[in-house]
């Protein structure tokens, strides 16, 4: 953790995978006194195999490692738990399944509100519990069909669920549609849609790359390796996301690798924002000394820029050897052959066939 603070990133996320072991507790507690000291944020992902839609028995089971999630999430000060709500099992897509899981996260939510206000008196080691609220629960965005949780049914549960919130993970949703993340715009979309759904300006997110196939996600990847790209996300952010209030957590393969690698695209587009802005500002001035509109100046250095562009080009080509003339002699005509004369083969010997009269008696 103490590695996570110097490299200058605000939040981290604790990924329990199965079940949280009791010999953790000690190591949470002392990352949230951490956490609680430098204003550092913790979040806790809970256990990724669940069964909200299964049978009594596979619900009570999967409760009970969420349980221990939100104990722990108690423990290390977490202000978002995610977690996920499984296989559809026998039921099928629609509003049965969404309202059954929706029942769960009600009960998920009045847990961590108990546990949060549970003896607070008797356990001064927490401070955060009297000065701090409850964690959010988070609805995670699955990324495989046969899954519950994409984006519509997470949405639809977290607008009836008070004191959740939803999880966007970018690569799953990527991937659950054939790759609908390509540009800023895309983005800017998914983000519409969950603003005018639940009207929500906090986002909590994960990135990654992935490798995906017809419509399922198959595994993470580096985020460079994957066709989902950050700079457009990176460019949305800056350009049109002002009104967003956004935590993204990466889920690389490379956590604190491809962290940094976000953060740095996002600085680099707020530098490509400030680089374009002083030279409107500038392009504005010298306008209103020439008595020209900013359209017309921007015309203006379109075809110095040009000219410009063209003169380099022909500089940087090297110069076409000189061309030899060479003379060229015309082939003398050749006589035309003289025909050979066909001689007639003449046989000068003769032979002469003499008849004999033979004379019958």
């Amino acid at each position: 953790m103490d590695d996570i603070i110097s490299l200058g990133l605000e939040t981290m996320e604790v990924q329990t995978v199965r079940m949280v072991a009791p010999q953790h507790f000690e190591q949470y507690w002392q990352a949230g006194v951490l956490a609680h000291k430098t204003g550092f944020e913790m979040n806790i992902h809970g256990p990724y195999y669940s069964e909200l839609l299964g049978d009594r028995l596979q619900r009570n089971r999967s409760l009970a490692k969420i349980e221990a999630a939100l104990q722990a999430a108690k423990t290390i000060n977490a202000r978002h738990v995610t977690l996920h709500a499984g296989h559809y099992g026998d039921m099928s897509r629609g509003q049965e399944a969404n309202s059954q899981v929706a029942s769960v996260f009600k009960g998920i939510v009045q847990r961590i509100h108990d546990i949060w206000n549970d003896d607070e008196d008797i356990y001064p080691v927490f401070p955060w519990l009297k000065e701090g609220t409850p964690s959010k629960i988070g609805v995670e965005t699955s990324g495989r069909q046969e899954l519950w949780g994409s984006l519509e049914e997470v949405l639809e549960v977290v607008n009836h669920v008070e004191g959740t919130i939803p999880v966007l993970n970018l690569a799953h949703i990527h991937a659950r549609g054939h790759g609908r993340l390509r540009t800023s715009e895309d983005y800017g979309e998914l983000f519409d849609q969950v603003r005018e759904t639940i009207g929500t300006k906090e986002f909590y997110c994960h990135f990654s790359g992935v490798e995906h196939r017809m419509g399922n996600a198959m595994h993470y990847t580096q985020i460079k390796k994957s066709d989902l790209n950050f700079e457009p996300l990176a460019e949305f952010i800056i350009e049109e996301g002002a009104w967003l209030d956004m935590t993204l957590i990466s889920d690389s393969p490379l956590l604190e690798h491809d962290a940094m690698y976000m953060v740095q695209n996002i600085e680099r587009a707020r530098h490509r924002q400030l680089e374009r802005k002083a030279r409107e500002d500038r392009r504005k001035a010298l306008a209103a000394q020439a008595n020209i509109s900013p359209e017309e100046m921007a015309a203006r250095e379109a075809e110095i820029a040009a000219a410009r562009a063209k003169d380099a080009l022909a500089k940087s080509q090297p110069p076409e050897p000189a061309k030899k003339e060479e003379k060229v002699e015309e082939p003398k005509k050749k006589a035309p052959a003289k025909k050979a004369e066909k001689k007639e083969e003449t046989n000068d010997d003769l032979f002469e066939i003499e008849e004999e009269d033979d004379d019958l008696f």
